[in-house]
């Protein structure tokens, strides 16, 4: 590769593929297992000799300075995830998808495309999945072929091994960067409008219990992060999750996660047990990452039993559609409740749904920001104040649309009021916002 150096505009390029290809020679020399087995400063200087000969191979005129840089970015590749922390460090990436050792692609501007990282074959990607997994005490084998498990960063990742995933192992890493997105952020991006902005803030800080709903990667974790910094720092908050990826920024917060059954296959702490374990822990707010089962109902009565202003999010495509998504999770947990009865719990519980969609070509927004009002027969009423209408696709495939605000004021509104917070007395006229 004639690289002679990196001063040019493509600077950058150029030493990302000289690093992409001497780390790349280096995972054909070394047998990656080692890695995880040996520890300590010995096996490092033995690894930075094989890049050393490696960087002069391939280009010896390096200078001193990017020839130490280049050196000291594959040992930490190296002895982190290998292939991977080359995605893990771009910032641009929101998304990693590996369907087995050679089919990469990742997520960037929410658009999918193919990536240049391979992996050597599957017992190497395994390697790297084992060292991610054992980090959290976590395991993944023949036994327990499906994990999920976080990174040092936060980033949350669900994988797949063979027999159940047919090409070789499968994983799929959502990256959460050091820095969640504020509120300015998601208003830079138009995910929402400052309207929309001010009654969510209004709404939190007030202790409207609230509901996110949207679908994979619409951005519920993100929303749910961003209004949880309107909640008062005085409050004792304590999130559940399968696996912690809130980054909430209060000062006291209790983080509870989920455990699976070991290998015998018992001590398992669900997301029930830990919402009934924090009812006993005086909170001020639960938050429960994402409702995914019978805890579903545990959290409904939590809303309704003093613990205002929790906030969950639920895997759903409309207002209405969180509604059926509850009653069937609830069900499905064994619970044995007249339908009428889990609706009456749901009206009572719940006052707010804000429905995120990922739309086509990749903007999210929030398309929905519904009140729950009450129940009439069989019926949750619910009443949209704000709406997301979409106007078409533009050249580059990227729908588009308008803000709207319906016309309705909310029934909460006095709720707001009596916590002392006051809102525009235009902030719901029926008409167009400027997004």
């Amino acid at each position: 590769m004639a690289v002679t150096g990196f001063s040019h505009a493509d600077s950058n390029m150029a030493f990302d593929d000289l690093k992409r290809l001497i780390h790349g020679k280096l995972v054909e020399k070394l047998d990656l297992s080692r890695v995880g087995d040996l520890e300590g400063d010995s096996l490092r200087r033995e690894i930075r000799l094989v890049i050393e000969h490696l960087c002069d191979t391939e280009n010896p005129l390096l200078n001193r300075s990017e020839r130490e840089r280049l050196i000291e970015e594959i040992l930490d590749e190296t002895f982190g995830f290998g292939p991977l922390e080359l995605l893990l460090k771009d910032q641009d990436i929101a998304d990693i998808m590996i369907n087995g050792p050679k089919h990469v692609f990742v997520e960037k501007n929410g658009r999918i495309e193919r990536s240049k990282v391979v992996f050597r074959d599957n017992q190497h990607l395994l390697q790297i999945l084992d060292r991610i997994v054992s980090k959290v005490g976590r395991r993944v084998d023949e036994t327990s072929p499906l994990v999920d498990a976080r990174l040092p960063d936060g980033s949350r990742l669900n994988a797949v091994i063979p027999p159940l995933a047919l090409d070789g192992p499968s994983l799929t890493i959502r990256k959460f960067g050091s820095n969640p997105l504020g509120l300015e952020d998601l208003l830079r991006f138009g995910a929402f409008t400052p309207e929309i902005a001010m009654l969510l803030e209004g709404a939190i800080k007030a202790r409207i219990n609230t509901i996110i709903s949207g679908g994979t990667g619409s951005g519920k974790t993100t929303l749910l992060n961003t209004l949880s910094s309107f909640i008062q720092s005085d409050h004792r908050v304590i999130t559940i999750e399968d696996a912690a990826e809130l980054q909430l920024q209060q000062e006291h917060i209790l983080r509870l996660e989920t455990r699976p059954p070991n290998i015998e296959g018992r001590g398992a702490i669900s997301a029930t047990d830990l919402v009934k374990n924090a009812l006993r822990m005086r909170p001020d707010r639960i938050i429960i990452g994402e409702c995914r089962g019978g805890e579903s109902l545990d959290m409904l009565q939590a809303m309704n039993t003093g613990h205002e202003g929790s906030l969950t999010t639920i895997h759903a495509n409309s207002p209405r559609d969180a509604v059926s998504r509850l009653e069937t999770m609830i069900t499905m947990g064994g619970v044995e409740l007249p339908l009428k009865a889990l609706r009456q719990q749901f009206a009572s519980a719940v006052d707010l749904i804000i429905q995120v969609n990922r739309l086509q070509g990749g903007p999210r927004k929030v398309t929905h920001v519904t009140e729950v009002l009450n129940m009439e027969q069989d019926t949750v009423i619910m009443q949209d104040i704000f709406l997301f209408i979409q106007d078409g696709i533009d050249a580059d495939g990227r729908a588009y649309g308008h803000f709207e605000a319906t016309g309705v004021r909310p029934a909460f509104m006095d709720r707001l009021e009596a916590a002392g917070i006051r809102l525009p007395g235009n902030l719901f006229a029926n008409r167009v916002l400027q997004g």
